[in-house]
């Protein structure tokens, strides 16, 4: 009763922020599985109901209900920390909330844990969308790089820019309006103080989408290295 409620709430605050990295996960999951996205879903058993008033949907509800949960968990964290703060460090007052945000927390996460492994053990991907989605925006998401390699010809990152953007927010018009419009690459080549800088093989390397992941083995060669 008088042991100082800080370290009640420092477990807490660990319990809260586990629960907000695994609703940061089920929530790409929602995102991913939405009807114009689709490029995964969680799993979907047989003989398993959609949505009830558009059968044809597989709505993400497990990855929801981690969301939902995430909310408790770190709401009662916010409980812990108003638990610290007692009467002369005597009165009784946490008593009662203790004992329901610390069991039903861990109670919780637990369940959440155990859903969480259960959907990514089974997540449905689709990398054939996932590539059709990568090119609606007609190479728009490489002009950073585009931007990056004008620099690195020899001109200053504002005229870099008015080249990258004049011809990308003539792909985006055509985008927005559904017209069947050049590329953006397309548009690069056609634009004169652009090819003047940057070269065929350039923009193939530029316009390479495997470029992105060039580094993605030291993410996971550093988790392997971890020590648990």
């Amino acid at each position: 009763q008088v042991l100082a409620r800080d370290r009640h709430a420092q477990v807490m605050a660990a319990l809260a922020v586990t629960a907000s990295t695994l609703e940061s996960i089920a929530m790409q999951v929602r995102l991913l599985q939405q009807s114009d996205v689709i490029e995964a879903e969680e799993p979907f058993t047989k003989g398993q109901k959609g949505s009830s008033a558009m059968p044809h949907k597989r709505n993400p509800i497990t990855a929801e209900r981690v969301c939902g949960l995430a909310r408790v968990v770190k709401a009662n964290a916010q409980v812990a920390f108003d638990n610290v703060a007692l009467w002369f460090e005597r009165d009784i007052s946490h008593s009662g909330a203790e004992r329901v945000v610390l069991a039903d927390s861990f109670t919780a996460l637990d369940y959440m844990f155990a859903k969480m492994q259960w959907m990514l053990d089974g997540l449905q991907t689709y990398p054939a969308k996932m590539e059709h989605n990568l090119w609606r925006t007609k190479g728009l998401i490489f002009s950073s790089k585009v931007l990056l390699a004008l620099v690195d010809a020899g001109i200053s990152r504002e005229d870099a820019y008015v080249i990258v953007q004049r011809n990308a927010m003539k792909v985006w018009e055509d985008i927005q309006n559904a017209v069947d419009g050049p590329s953006y690459r397309e548009r690069l080549e056609a634009d004169g103080e652009a090819m003047a800088l940057l070269t065929a093989d350039k923009l193939d390397e530029i316009f390479d989408p495997w470029d992105f992941l060039t580094r993605k083995d030291i993410v996971f060669d550093r988790l392997e290295g971890l020590e648990f």
